[in-house]
């Protein structure tokens, strides 16, 4: 039996209920707890249905469901975390089936994605949004029912919190848990996602998605629509019908001859768009009505979108290389380590490595070790222990070692920059496109007078200076699968 959080982010709707019930009802181990994370901006009391299991509600203040759902996972203390949306209706024997989907799973298995059916309406055709909803039952990664494994979370930090609105933010995840080097399967529990009117122009609202779509873009390059299952982009075809539009508008104002033709063609382009999107809807007037406004508008809505996203997010380009401070950022700390037997990974660090190495960006281990200087640890010690750090963390691309003390006055010594910068040299990378992760004033320093970046990620022995420069100078991160997401850029 696999011990689970569920993580429900919920904006009060009355879908809510309906959501609860079913989970007090489904057959099958109960899970730890429930977590309810109420994204209202103003937060009010939800009436919840009584539950047999602990449910905690926490509060994300309306910053969309990518904060919700990380206050929520991050809240929990299982090694699955199974995610819900709060307008789902969950099997009645949900929980037995996500257990089962759970059991086989082994370790480089990060996620297991439910099942979701969409009944539409009989009688007569789905409209435009109904058509919309149902997609979701071929859709690859939504969290709408997906259960990660909270150390996968961990390790890419979650949801990009860029991603405001309830769209693209789980199909980012999911890219960046794979590319990690994770795997996402398919389970057979099941959760039914009803289709629910959306209102007049629903669709041209939509298009402000557009903007998520550019962050796409720059997050994961141009090939993200394929490598998600998304459908190929309308952009093409919406940029010719609003630069016809365009054309026809100025050409009118300004008395030109060929504005009639212009205005032809954008007349035919938008009559095969609103064609394409009335046939297999129920023909209503209403219907017909929202799909053949809505098909002169979305074009340029699409296009305006697009171009705010892709202002708004330019790409981050990756590091040359990724360079690391040894002891409590690598390894754990011991006074002058000589013991290779003692030798301990911090948390996260091979996670954070296999992480980098997924994105083929170098690492290398650039430390200070004054302990030779001092006789308090021979150089064949120091070879040992480095030689352990290699075998439980590498290879490193690169290894640079400063073995003086303070008052030696050699360059290489961090807060000197010697090392930063001949440690890139090696790896034929310029300073200023590698980056530094330390737990120390010195490392970030050395890191700056290099010209690199630098993180820090601070242990209880750094200082509170050192942390305040950091976040002035530098970035500082909550743990060294942060900081690799902060260097990759793959988080704000």
């Amino acid at each position: 039996m696999t011990t689970i959080t569920i993580v429900v982010p919920t904006i009060g709707r009355p879908s809510l209920r309906t959501l609860l019930t079913a989970l007090a009802a489904a057959k099958g181990p109960e899970p730890r707890r429930l977590v309810l994370v109420d994204d209202r901006p103003r937060p009010g009391r939800l009436e919840l249905p009584d539950l047999p299991f602990p449910c905690d509600v926490l509060r994300s203040y309306g910053r969309g469901p990518a904060a919700a759902r990380n206050l929520g996972w991050r809240a929990a203390d299982t090694e699955w975390v199974a995610f819900l949306d709060d307008d789902v209706i969950p099997s009645a024997t949900w929980f037995a089936d996500l257990d089962a989907d759970l059991a086989p799973l082994g370790d480089d298995d990060a996620a297991s994605q439910g099942r979701i059916e969409v009944p539409l309406p009989e009688g007569r055709r789905p409209t435009d949004s109904e058509r919309g909803t149902a997609s979701l039952a071929d859709a690859r990664w939504i969290t709408a029912d997906m259960a990660y494994r909270r150390e996968a979370l961990q390790a890419v930090s979650g949801f990009d919190e860029r991603f405001t609105r309830a769209f693209r933010e789980d199909s980012d995840l999911a890219l960046r848990i794979v590319d990690a080097g994770w795997r996402i399967g398919y389970g057979e529990r099941v959760s039914t996602h009803p289709a629910r009117p959306r209102g007049f122009l629903a669709s041209v609202r939509d298009q402000a998605g557009n903007a998520d779509n550019a962050l796409m873009r720059a997050k994961h390059g141009l090939t993200w629509r394929q490598r998600s299952g998304e459908r190929p982009a309308r952009f093409l075809s919406h940029l010719a019908t609003t630069g016809l539009g365009a054309a026809a508008l100025i050409g009118a104002l300004r008395g030109r001859r060929w504005a009639g033709a212009a205005a032809a063609a954008w007349g035919v382009q938008t009559a095969r768009f609103a064609a394409s999107r009335i046939a297999p809807g129920p023909k209503r007037p209403a219907e017909i009505a929202d799909m053949a406004l809505s098909s002169a508008l979305i074009p340029p809505a699409a296009i305006f979108w697009s171009a705010v996203g892709t202002l708004r997010h330019r790409p981050s380009p990756r590091p040359d290389a990724v360079l690391f401070d040894r002891d409590d950022t690598l390894i754990a700390d011991g006074p002058y380590l000589s013991d290779a037997e003692k030798v301990r990974p911090m948390p996260g660090a091979e996670i954070a490595l296999r992480r980098l190495r997924a994105a083929q960006v170098p690492v290398g281990v650039v430390t200070n070790q004054s302990g030779v200087a001092k006789g308090l640890i021979a150089p064949e010690e120091l070879e040992a222990v480095n030689r352990r750090v290699d075998a439980l963390l590498g290879p490193f691309d690169v290894w640079k070692v400063c073995p003086h003390g303070a008052e030696d006055g050699c360059r290489c010594r961090k807060p000197a920059p010697g090392m930063v910068r001949s440690a890139a040299a090696k790896l034929g990378a310029r300073p200023e496109r590698c980056v530094m992760i330390g737990d120390t004033g010195a490392d970030v320093a050395a890191a700056l007078d290099a010209g690199a970046r630098a993180i820090l990620v601070p242990t209880s022995a750094t200082r509170p200076s050192e942390i305040a420069l950091a976040r002035r100078r530098a970035a500082v991160a909550a743990d060294l699968c942060e900081a690799v997401n902060l260097a990759l850029g793959d988080i704000a």
